[in-house]
Parts: C-alpha cells; sequence; structure tokens
C-alpha cells in the first residue's frame, strides 16, 4: 500500500495504539539472542515516536510488556527489565527535547521499586509537554485494567460516594488507566499476528485494525504512513447504518 504524500491534507488519526511484536522472530531468524531482537525493537520505538510526532498523531499507545509476558523465561525478563532501565535513564531527557510527555499504564506493582522511580521521574520531567503524548504500557493486561476499575467502582459505591444508578459507560471510563486520553482510533500489530492480545480492551471498541507482516524492528515511519492511509481508506460507521 502505498505511504501518504508529503502533502496529504487528510488529518492523521488522534490516537494511534500499537502492539510491537516479532522481537524474537526477528533474532531467531538471524540466530541471535532473544535480547538482540528487543534492542533492535527499542530502536524502532526511537523510529516510531520521532515519525508519530511528525506526522502529527497526538497520542501514541505502545504495548511493551504485557501481565502475560512475566511467564517467560526469568532470564529474558531480566534482560527486558534492563532493558527498560536503560531506556528510562538515556533516553528520556531526549524526549523531553522534542515535547513528547511520557506516561506508564499498568501494575507498577508488580516492577522493581527502582524501576517504579525512573517511571515516576519521566512522567513529572515530561508533564508539561504536548507535542505527543507518548504512552507505554508496561505489565499490562486489558481484562486486569476493567477488573481494577470495577473493584474501585465497588469500593466507592461501598462507601457511599457513588449511587450505582450513576454508573454508565462515561463514568466507568473515568477508572480505567486512560481516563484521560481518547480511545485509539487505529491499532496496528505488527509480526502479522492477527488478535489484539489483551490490549486495551475497553478502549478499542471502535478501534480500527491493522496487521502487518513486517517484524516491529524492522517497523519504519513508512510502515507507520501505509497504516494510516489503510485506516483512511475505512469507513468508520460506529454501529450506525451506511
Amino acid at each position: 500500500m502505498e505511504a501518504l504524500p508529503a502533502n496529504a491534507e487528510l488529518k492523521p488519526p488522534v490516537h494511534v495504539a500499537i502492539i510491537m511484536d516479532g522481537n524474537g522472530r526477528w533474532a531467531k531468524a538471524r540466530g541471535l539472542p532473544r535480547i538482540a531482537g528487543h534492542k533492535r525493537g527499542a530502536e524502532a520505538v526511537r523510529r516510531t515516536v520521532t515519525g508519530a510526532a511528525e506526522l502529527g498523531i497526538q497520542y501514541l499507545t505502545l504495548y511493551g510488556f504485557s501481565s502475560e509476558n512475566w511467564k517467560r523465561p526469568a532470564t529474558e525478563v531480566d534482560d527486558l527489565m534492563g532493558l527498560l532501565r536503560l531506556y528510562l535513564n538515556k533516553e528520556i531527557e531526549e524526549l523531553h527535547e522534542k515535547g513528547v510527555r511520557l506516561r506508564v499504564i499498568g501494575q507498577r506493582s508488580r516492577l522493581q521499586p527502582d524501576i517504579v522511580q525512573l517511571i515516576e521521574g519521566a512522567e513529572r520531567r515530561t508533564a508539561g509537554n504536548r507535542t505527543l503524548n507518548l504512552t507505554v504500557a508496561l505489565s499490562y493486561g486489558g481484562r486486569a485494567e476493567i477488573a481494577e476499575a470495577a473493584r474501585r467502582i465497588a469500593e466507592e459505591v461501598q462507601a457511599g460516594r457513588l449511587d450505582s444508578s450513576q454508573v454508565d459507560e462515561t463514568r466507568f471510563e473515568r477508572f480505567l488507566f486512560t481516563s484521560d486520553m481518547p480511545d485509539p482510533d487505529l491499532l496496528i500489530r505488527t509480526s502479522g499476528e492477527k488478535r489484539i492480545s489483551n490490549f486495551l480492551l475497553w478502549q478499542c471498541a471502535y478501534a480500527e485494525l491493522v496487521f502487518l507482516d513486517r517484524l516491529w524492528p524492522d517497523f519504519t515511519r513508512d510502515d507507520l504512513e501505509s497504516a494510516i492511509t489503510e485506516y483512511h481508506g475505512r469507513d468508520r460507521r460506529y454501529g450506525a447504518a451506511r
């Protein structure tokens, strides 16, 4: 599919979410350890963040580490956490200079304390930035997020601060990690897999889904533009008749 021309008048989607899949397969195909694929995947993150900002995308959400990923071998998890520490230490100042606001969603209680401190510091450092809202899902699962929101609502009702008759979709959304963000317009998954793997289950109810055969470490700005072009070819009716 052709990329968007430089003078394209079509506005980019406001919120793009990406399931970054294929790091391990990229490394295996080259006879390299899996961490090599994750390192190359981090380079793809840099390209994508830069491309999204240049294209005028306002919100970019990346699936970095799912709640199910904790089941991977301990050595791989340790490598991924080490790479996360490196990213948080080395990349935040550049993100800040580019006007990128970083936020992390997920179960922070499962992350090591020093990583949580780095995340909190990065969020504070970039809190005032407006060029691009970058959200990274770490130790995240969509079902767990919905269950947590339901638990918090139940606590509010039990404490008398909320009447159960007031709980509708709009109020429920206020208890999600993404309460101050618009829902994704476009969800991209790389590597050829065609599922959303417990990612933003509530938020992606009406997102357009684009599945790419390219492995994440090879993902480029051209791939992002191609997905946006496909998005603009869709007829988004939100359940209404044509």
